[in-house]
């Protein structure tokens, strides 16, 4: 059976405990709460209208009678979002804001590879490059999509089809539909479950380094200078990283007062890095 396949590489908690689930009705989704509850967890499915489709509010009949049929309760929020720039952003933040920190979402290996992708063109590091961690919020990140969407037809399930998921205006969308696409073409293989593993692998490497640099003291001058540049630059961003890390011109700043090259300078947002027997310290200025 599907289900008992899928559920071996799926990474939800122990039987029994209460989970919340994201559903908007798509095949992800719903995977999700058929194996949330086939795992043998007490599920509260959460779905969030954004009203982006004219027939949004029309999604939750899809859920209800599935959820109804499990004995699952449905939880669903209207939140309004208007179009224009950042509406992927925008519309990410206002579910977040309503989900609790431990809400499961039906991310899959896909999701991984796009957000690998998605970080890449945006000039992100280490960091950015291990795209989602596993774990229970994302218990579905070893499936593939063809996969849930196998799992609704053999529970004779017909997902919601939502047509914005082919709007070309999203980067998501492109790299969905257009470069990995591509990149399947030139290389002659799926590069799906490359992009997963090299997130895996980049995530122990920045997990490690983020160890390491959490030992030095970013206060200590001497120390940030003496340590290597990639793991000063760590130290320095846990440091300053609220509510936002630096930016690496930020960082290579801060470096040269640390180095004895300038006595200050500006990490923006009226805030300052001074050195002063051989300490740094941030001060509010202006």
């Amino acid at each position: 059976m599907l289900t008992t396949e899928l559920l071996s590489r799926c990474t939800f908690p122990v039987e029994g405990t209460h989970v919340q689930c994201a559903v908007s009705g798509g095949a992800d989704s719903l995977a999700l709460m058929l194996l949330a509850h086939a795992a043998g967890l007490h599920v509260t499915a959460v779905h969030i209208d954004h009203g982006l489709r004219h027939d949004s509010s029309l999604d939750k009949d899809v859920i209800q009678p599935i959820a109804d049929s499990l004995g699952i309760s449905v939880q669903i929020h209207a939140v309004r979002i208007k179009d224009g720039p950042n509406l992927e952003a925008r519309a990410r933040e206002a579910r977040y804001g309503i989900f609790t920190p431990e809400t499961m979402t039906g991310h899959t290996a896909d999701d991984q590879a796009e957000t690998v992708l998605i970080n890449l063109l945006r000039g992100a590091g280490a960091q950015g490059l291990s795209a989602m961690r596993p774990g229970y919020t994302r218990p579905l990140l070893s499936l593939r999509r063809s996969e849930t969407h196998a799992l609704c037809t053999e529970h004779g399930i017909t997902p919601v089809d939502d047509y914005t998921n082919a709007d070309p205006r999203f980067l998501r969308n492109r790299v969905r539909h257009e470069l990995l696409t591509l990149m399947t073409d030139i290389s002659q293989r799926d590069p799906v479950p490359l992009l997963a593993r090299t997130a895996d692998v980049l995530r122990s490497d920045n997990e490690l380094l983020d160890e390491l640099a959490a030992q030095i003291d970013p206060t200590d001058a001497l120390a940030l200078a003496a340590a290597p540049a990639p793991l000063a630059r760590r130290a320095i961003r846990q440091w300053l990283a609220h509510p936002y890390p630096p930016d690496l011109a930020t960082i290579e700043r801060v470096l040269t007062v640390a180095r004895g090259e300038a006595l200050a300078c500006d990490i923006g947002e009226n805030r300052q890095i001074r050195r002063s027997k051989q300490r740094l310290t941030l001060h509010n200025v202006g």
